[in-house]
């Protein structure tokens, strides 16, 4: 069953990118791969419990939206591990010139502030900023429940994000650009 979703235009975008529909596409488990220069890391996408995010990510994706776009931030901290992809410009500003509401995770070990290795989660800016921008969670990292939960990495793509955060940021560091 479709679930109907409100994408509100705002901003610039970084890529032209058209509205995704004002209805979810998927009620169930999407298989895809994000393909990366550092490896494909193949992810099962959450239509049940993230429709809306679903639909935009898949919507974006469809339209080549994120070609070509570099993974702008990883975090390197033992504790905190995250690689964020999703902005063309790769200034970690840019965003498709919309937004939508949040889907946020609604049990443990969300709610318990533990964003397991291997889930995919849209980045914000706040409450209902959700428009591009997703991170990759490659270590059990703390984070708040504020951040829509909308699919899962395997351990295949666990590992490419891990040999791609053994590399480091650029400068040094524990949180920049991937080297």
């Amino acid at each position: 069953d479709a679930v109907a979703c409100t994408y509100v235009e705002e901003g610039d975008a970084a890529k032209d990118a058209d509205l995704p529909p004002d209805e979810s596409a998927y009620g169930g488990d999407v298989a895809v791969t994000i393909s990366t220069s550092a490896g494909e890391i193949p992810a099962t996408l959450d239509g049940a419990g993230a429709p809306c995010t679903v639909n935009s990510f898949t919507s974006l994706a469809s339209q080549g939206y994120y070609d070509d776009t570099p993974c702008h931030r990883l975090t390197t901290n033992p504790a905190f591990g995250v690689l964020q992809c999703g902005d063309p410009s790769g200034t970690g500003g840019g965003g498709p010139g919309y937004s939508y509401d949040d889907e946020l995770p609604t049990s443990a070990p969300f709610t318990d502030s533990v964003y397991p290795a291997g889930t995919l989660a849209m980045a914000n800016a706040g409450p209902d900023t959700n428009g591009s921008q997703f991170f990759i969670v490659y270590v059990d990292t703390q984070l708040p429940p504020d951040y829509a939960v909308f699919g899962t990495v395997d351990d295949a793509g666990i590992q490419v994000v891990s040999d791609l955060a053994a590399d480091g940021v650029e400068g040094g560091g524990e949180d920049g650009p991937p080297v």
